[in-house]
């Protein structure tokens, strides 16, 4: 079948009028290059669901593609033995976002499920937490998370609240390749619209799970903090939590309180992209606040900013942990293998077991065992899982509140997150984390990218011998390279989100005295410097 003739048999099978139009008027125009990204092959389930650009055709987020997602997962469940089961569906702020949960509850609502919408745009934690609270066989959350405005995305949670791991997604994939034509699915509108228990049960969860009580009233009242929403859904979850645990309103960013899907004060609406914050430490100095956050538009992410200056997640994984271990949780303590090596020291230190698992949250909330269960879990990207009996995914609100519990009681001694890293480097030596990361139009670039380093991995970084490990041939198998040195350890993959090749970068640095962190925070940035260069240069970028 020829392209154009693709093209037409699409059309033809789109419900959705606008969509229909939209591939049909460059048919009509013989453009093939705009049709050949259309075309160029169905969406698939990467690190976190699908996700991709809105536009009509089989590449995009469209009625028609989330009509034959929804469908492909009503059948996955009913081959599971779910059929008849609940789903919960939530959705975000962007645009066409409630769109896409109406069809998806009428398609599993026509497939026999007994479907629940969330009532209105809530962040993506509420809804993870939805699933096991409701006793759904699975949850579907609409969001494309911190991607940018043009795109939109759909993630599927199981019965365990947790994202797919192989083989669901592969065999989700199937069912919707088998799921026929978009406008042959039968469709009904016997599902329900949930009222705002949901997200109260979710905070009322959260609460118990992080006892602020543990910190007494007036050293939580006496925090001022500084907080975005940066254009999402998180700010009125957040702030009724906040409220909740006893702390003051946060200072909010107004001109990114509100959802806007334009996004229109941020080039990506990311906290890790440069500027992105750039509004909140305006508001954090004008305030005198001891702590800014900041969450990413589905609220599942968060970063934190304190004296000015914005943590990696690294940081933040560390003090969190750190602040669990001291408060005596026991368990299992997880991150991904992109993140930075302090996390696995603190477990040691503690005798608490560690785990490395694969790059993102559906892995990191599978960690532990059942005598040792998973009590934290974190990846570099700004995710925490503070909290995993609540929310067995990523979750930027909950993390907001234990950092701000953890600057409280640092507060009241007269510190900061600050000099609690500096009290860490002395403690275990300063892991000196970062990124080198390329964003391409060609994604072929990365594949030879990566070819060149699987060929030909570099023999020493920073002057020391390395050892380079291909993760593909590890269970499971990973994209990645691993190098690794005495201090020094490089891991290159590409992301799993957005057409990036991403080197993650550490560097250890002994500190031996209070004295010696300002020198080896200096010996630590300049050792990141020299690795960035080293791998542009080791990937040809």
């Amino acid at each position: 079948m020829s392209l154009l003739d693709e093209a037409r048999a699409w059309a033809a099978a789109d419900p959705h009028p606008g969509d229909r139009t939209e591939i049909e008027a460059l048919v009509a125009a013989g453009d093939l290059t705009e049709l050949a990204r259309r075309f160029a092959g169905p969406l698939t389930f990467g690190t976190a669901g699908l996700r991709g650009p809105l536009r009509a055709g089989p590449a995009g987020m469209n009625a028609a593609v989330v009509t034959r997602a929804a469908a492909g997962l009503a059948r996955y469940l009913e081959g599971a033995g779910h059929a008849g089961g609940g789903v919960v569906i939530g959705f975000d702020a962007r645009r066409r976002s409630d769109e896409f949960a109406r069809i998806s509850a009428a398609v599993l609502s026509g497939a026999g499920f007994a479907v629940q919408v969330l009532p209105r745009p809530l962040p993506t934690p509420v809804l993870a937490f939805a699933v096991r609270h409701l006793g759904c066989a699975a949850g579907i959350m609409v969001t494309a998370s911190h991607n940018p405005p043009d795109d939109n995305g759909y993630k599927v949670y199981l019965d365990d609240g947790a994202q797919l791991v192989p083989p669901a997604d592969s065999e989700i994939e199937a069912a919707i390749t088998a799921a026929g034509p978009a406008r042959e699915i039968p469709l009904s509108d016997d599902w329900l619209t949930l009222d705002d228990d949901v997200e109260g049960d979710y905070v009322s969860a959260v609460l118990a799970a992080l006892a602020p009580d543990r910190v007494p009233a007036a050293d939580r009242a006496a925090l001022r903090i500084a907080y975005t929403a940066m254009h999402g859904v998180g700010s009125s979850t957040t702030r009724t939590l906040f409220a909740a645990a006893g702390f003051a309103a946060p200072a909010a960013v107004p001109e990114q309180d509100s959802p806007d899907p334009r996004f229109p004060t941020v080039a990506f609406p990311n906290p890790e992209e440069p500027g992105a914050v750039d509004l909140l430490l305006a508001v954090a100095e004008r305030t005198g606040a001891d702590v800014a956050i900041a969450q990413d538009p589905d609220a599942d992410r968060c970063s934190v900013v304190c004296g000015g200056r914005q943590l990696t997640g690294d940081e933040v994984g560390g003090l969190l942990a750190d602040w669990l271990l001291r408060r005596g949780v026991r368990g299992t303590y997880a991150a991904s293998l992109v993140s930075g090596s302090l996390l696995s020291a603190l477990a040691t230190a503690h005798g608490v077991p560690f785990a490395e698992t694969p790059t993102g949250f559906k892995w990191i909330i599978r960690a532990g065992e059942a005598d040792r269960p998973l009590v934290f879990g974190y990846e570099e990207a700004l995710g925490y899982a503070v909290a995993p009996g609540v929310v067995r995914d990523k979750d930027g609100i909950s993390a907001a509140l234990a950092v701000a519990l953890l600057a409280a009681e640092l507060k009241a001694d007269g510190r900061t997150l600050l000099d609690r890293l500096d009290e860490l480097a002395v403690e275990h030596g300063l892991f000196a984390t970062g990124q080198l990361s390329a964003r391409v139009e060609d994604l072929s670039l990365i594949g030879a990218a990566m070819a060149r380093l699987r060929a030909q991995p570099p023999a020493t970084l920073l002057g020391r011998p390395v050892t380079a490990t291909d993760l593909a041939h590890e269970d499971p198998p990973v994209d990645a390279v691993r190098l690794l040195g005495d201090g020094v350890r490089v891991v290159v993959r590409p992301s799993g989100t957005e057409p990036k090749l991403k080197a993650y970068l550490e560097t250890v640095v002994p500190v031996h005295d209070d004295a010696g962190v300002i020198a080896a925070r200096g010996r630590g940035a300049d050792e990141l410097d020299a690795l960035r260069a080293e791998m542009s240069a080791a990937l040809g970028l």
